[in-house]
């Protein structure tokens, strides 16, 4: 069996607005990874995907608080470790994080050399200026940037340069989990894929362990992940492979956003895409039961009132559901005729 490089058990972290009301957008996730694999999340926006990838790092910073839960890298939890710890033993070598407008993530009034000294020192690397430089210079080349890009502050570069710098920054101590948070949503279709084959390249080199990508678009995580599981208002309603969850979701939510986006690989001749109805519930009072109950069309009383059982398959597939497999096929199979 293959080692298990991230386990998260029952992880809940909030928000708490300056009313003091409290936001759960993490409600006890359970995850793992194995080495060598990659995991895909999917999900609307606000559904606590990017509060997710933040509480993973094990390093909170006000509104975002830690509640319960663990998390686990390489068999060493991370939670309940002081921040200042966390900074300078785990994040960049434990748990590295490309985040969203990644292309905004530098500091503009640094030049992109002193920049990634200054991470370095930040993450207490015990490393020479010029034998930083070397590093970065060798980083560098391996996502295909030029080493004068060193010397030039960020503005100076094109966005797709500065994503391959953040990706660069992000992975440069080589970590065991990295998290990718929509890497790709603010660039063009040629560099989305450019990134896309960088971050697949670092895995099958071994310089990243594993990795969980985020994005809005489910379909794409195809091609990028191993696994896929999708988030529904703070819990994870659905996992399964890549292939089991795009060409058979079972969770209606997973299902509505798959009929929202095209599938290449389905074909898109006469593809009628459909909207899911409503918003996501307020989180500072969740539903009783089911949240995705108000927007979904086959809830009945029992969904909006009773808690949801998680349903478990042999082979490691889940759903968050009050319906039987067996009727949800039944019910999408008279649908498509």
């Amino acid at each position: 069996m293959a080692k298990k490089i991230l386990e998260v058990k029952e992880l809940t972290t909030k928000y708490i607005t300056r009313q003091g009301e409290d936001v759960y957008s993490v409600d006890h996730v359970s995850l793992d990874i194995e080495e060598g694999k990659s995991l895909g999340i999917a999900g609307e926006s606000g559904c606590g995907k990017s509060t997710l990838a933040l509480s993973l790092m094990g390093y909170y910073f006000a509104p975002l608080h830690y509640t319960s839960g663990e998390i686990i890298i390489d068999g060493k939890n991370i939670t309940g470790l002081d921040p200042d710890v966390v900074r300078k033993t785990v994040l960049g070598s434990e748990v590295a994080y490309i985040p969203q407008a990644a292309m905004n993530a530098l500091n503009p009034t640094r030049k992109v050399g002193k920049f990634i000294e200054d991470v370095m020192r930040a993450h207490d690397i015990k490393m020479s200026p010029k034998e930083i430089r070397e590093m970065a210079e060798q980083r560098f080349a391996l996502v295909g940037l030029p080493v004068e890009a060193l010397d030039k502050h960020s503005v100076e570069l094109s966005g797709g340069m500065r994503q391959r710098v953040v990706i660069a920054v992000s992975t440069i101590l080589n970590p065991k989990v990295l998290i990718a948070d929509e890497p790709s949503s603010a660039l063009d279709v040629t560099s989305q894929k450019m990134v896309i084959k960088m971050l697949k390249d670092m895995m099958h080199m071994g310089l990243v362990k594993s990795m969980i990508f985020i994005t809005h678009e489910l379909p794409l995580l195809y091609n990028v992940t191993d696994d896929i599981m999708v988030m529904y208002a703070g819990q994870i309603v659905e996992r399964g492979s890549a292939k089991e969850m795009v060409f058979d979701p079972i969770h209606p939510y997973s299902r509505g956003l798959m009929k929202s986006i095209l599938v290449p690989e389905e074909g898109t001749r006469d593809v009628k895409l459909t909207a899911i109805p409503g918003t996501p519930p307020n989180l500072k009072h969740p539903p009783a039961g089911c949240r995705f109950a108000d927007r979904c069309r086959y809830a009945t009383a029992n969904c909006r009132f009773q808690a949801m059982p998680i349903v478990e398959f042999d082979n490691g597939r889940t759903y968050r559901c009050g319906h039987s497999v067996e009727h949800l096929r039944e019910v999408y199979a008279s649908e498509e005729e």
